[in-house]
């Protein structure tokens, strides 16, 4: 039986100290933990209260222990130890295994986001963070478990995705506008809309056209822009069926013409791990890219 005169600290203010000292902040040990840096500090000074010293050096400088916090964590870190051995305090079944996933906007918009509840579903013990990456200004590797990049084919290692043809889109309102659309060189007095990231010379050799790259109006530089561009009615846009088969399925756009060029730059899926929760997301994502790509193409074909 332990003496009256023992006061135990609670295993909540523990777990804040050991994981503050070994991350050396407590922000990290806040994210670590699932609370906020701020419960974390008040943890661990209700501990230091407690033991009647200051366990950490407090400054303009990273954080760091006192001496008597460098032994106390050593004695914390066996006790810590020898609870998480206890087999009943293991709970395999709930075990959370977090995935970070990283894609370019369009992508994740019109590709990732719409299909991720059957990710979700068929794998409950998964935590997903989606994050963003920006063509053009991203070009280093992040700390992602899978990521997805747009780019040049020459200048990527990675497993394609998405492997379909661009072509040209339009508003129907603007189609009624302009001058009867009968062959691709009617295009010359329509707006065609420009991204960097989708140029219209691949599509303009396809169609026997020896036109150089629009030179008027705005450039957008997302993928996502000028669909959105074009279903206000701003002007013609070359994309991939699968980035627009929402708007096509709902008659917001339509295709101007079926001559088809493959597209400039590609997706790809970035090497990642072989097994886990990153190998089963790859799995799911090609999946979802096979059946994104026949959905698309069944549209424009104006098969059901």
């Amino acid at each position: 039986m332990a003496s009256p005169d023992i006061r135990f600290p609670s295993i909540e203010g523990l777990r804040a100290f050991e994981a503050a000292a070994r991350l050396g902040s407590f922000e990290r040990a806040a994210e670590e933990l699932n609370v906020t840096a701020s419960a974390i500090g008040k943890r661990i000074a209700a501990l230091e209260d407690l033991l009647g010293t200051p366990l950490f050096s407090r400054g303009p400088k990273a954080l760091s222990l006192t001496a008597t916090g460098k032994e106390y964590l050593a004695q914390v870190g066996t006790a810590l130890g020898l609870l998480a051995a206890v087999p009943l305090h293991r709970r395999t079944a709930q075990r959370v295994e977090r995935l970070r996933v990283s894609a370019p906007p369009t992508f994740a918009r019109q590709i990732l986001v719409p299909a991720l509840e059957r990710f979700t579903a068929a794998h409950p013990q998964v935590e997903l963070e989606v994050v963003l990456s920006i063509p053009y200004l991203d070009a280093a590797a992040t700390e992602a478990d899978v990521e997805v990049r747009h780019g040049d084919p020459a200048s990527h290692a990675g497993e394609p995705l998405l492997d379909e043809q661009v072509l040209p889109m339009a508003a129907p309102a603007l189609l009624q506008r302009l001058r009867p659309m009968t062959q691709p060189r009617d295009l010359r007095d329509a707006p065609l809309l420009r991204t960097p990231l989708e140029p219209w010379a691949p599509w303009f050799a396809a169609a026997g056209l020896d036109w150089g790259e629009p030179a008027m109006g705005t450039k957008l530089v997302d993928l996502g822009l000028t669909l959105e561009a074009a279903v206000s009615g701003q002007g013609v846009v070359l994309a991939r069926p699968s980035l627009a088969r929402h708007w096509l399925a709902a008659g917001a756009l339509v295709p101007v013409f079926r001559v088809t060029a493959p597209p400039a730059f590609r997706y790809y899926l970035l090497p990642h791990a072989a097994q886990g929760p990153a190998a089963a997301f790859a799995d799911w994502l090609r999946g979802e890219c096979e059946l994104a790509t026949q959905a698309a193409a069944a549209l424009v074909s104006g098969k059901p």
